[in-house]
């Protein structure tokens, strides 16, 4: 069974996606680690209480040499023999030499409809694009910044109501669904986009 890597940088409320349906059998992969950049994610705790194992490799000390933290973060997805990597609101950018022995093997969910607004303030950017639909995507990590080929998309509709946090919480419960839709193809083979509305 493919031993699953999950990287965060706060909470995880995408991390216990995944998780669940990893421990339910929905997904057939084995949870192997929860690695955070910040001694302080909130997430290392609930993993913790799922009985996943977590680290921590904190980026503060490694200010101005990404390839020295990168390296790092390898140690450890090495030291839990990680098949696959997640990432699930991880705020690092990784470096190609980080992402390239992962490529085919690393997942990232990205609150947009990709290609448009890659980066951040994507709820804030739709709204000020007078977007209809808004939603998300799981793609593949490649070196360039939210460009890997998609593996899944979900959309909502825009309201005339939505505030960029309203935006924002209803598309949550669509990232929760789609993520590890996408990772239970994904472990099987299956590279088939997938589509979900809501």
């Amino acid at each position: 069974m493919p031993r699953v890597a999950i990287l965060i940088s706060g909470g995880g409320s995408n991390m216990l996606a995944l998780v669940s349906a990893m421990q339910s059998g929905a997904v057939a992969a084995e949870p192997a680690l929860v690695l955070s950049n910040r001694p302080d994610a909130g997430g290392l705790a609930r993993a913790a209480a799922l009985g996943v194992p977590t680290a921590v490799v904190d980026h503060k000390p490694f200010k101005g040499d990404r390839e020295a933290f990168d390296a790092a973060v390898q140690a450890e997805l090495r030291a839990c023999g990680a098949d696959i990597v997640c990432l699930a609101g991880f705020m690092r950018i990784l470096t190609p030499g980080f992402i390239a022995p992962w490529e085919g093997r690393m997942l990232n969910i990205h609150p947009s409809l990709l290609p448009l607004f890659r980066g951040l303030h994507t709820h804030e950017r739709a709204l000020d694009a007078g977007m209809a639909v808004h939603g998300c995507t799981v793609h593949e990590v490649t070196a360039e910044l939210d460009g890997g080929p998609i593996r899944g998309q979900a959309v909502i509709a825009v309201t005339a109501e939505d505030t960029p946090d309203s935006l924002a919480a209803r598309l949550l419960p669509m990232e929760h669904r789609l993520y590890p839709a996408v990772l239970a193809q994904f472990v099987r083979g299956d590279r088939t986009p997938l589509a979900l509305f809501g």
